[in-house]
């Protein structure tokens, strides 16, 4: 089966906090064919993760790196390994993926009120400016 996995799948199968849907989406996970996610979801799994402090940002690092070692995944790796590098420097998973989106869709400077995002961005030689008042 191939399937197209949502957020709420792959939380499941992390947090292990609904004993039985992470029974369901592990056992899903396992026998699916190829597991197809968007940049959105693992956005939206590095924001649930860290929510609360449940997960820390090495931690949210690590469990996207895991999916990405299974041969069934697919997404895009490049969006996905830009957000792991900004998680990586203490940044935002989600900004660093938006940042390389926006760049293969011809952007040519991050922009955000965001001064955090914007930081991390400039130290890892991309270009991103917040706004002037």
């Amino acid at each position: 089966m191939k399937i197209t996995a949502d957020t709420n799948l792959l939380v499941r199968a992390a947090l292990n906090d609904d004993p039985t849907q992470t029974q369901l989406a592990r056992k899903l996970l396992a026998e699916a064919t190829l597991i197809a996610v968007p940049v959105a979801v693992f956005c939206e799994l590095a924001w649930v993760l860290g929510a609360g402090g449940r997960y820390t940002g090495p931690q949210i690092g690590q469990a996207i790196e895991n999916l990405l070692l299974s041969a069934t995944v697919f997404t895009d790796r490049p969006a996905v390994e830009a957000g792991l590098a900004l998680l990586a420097l203490g940044g935002d998973f989600a900004d660093g993926a938006i940042a390389h989106q926006g760049r293969s869709l011809g952007g040519t400077s991050f922009a955000s009120f965001d001064n955090k995002a914007v930081k991390v961005l400039n130290t890892l030689g991309h270009a991103a400016f917040c706004p002037a008042a």
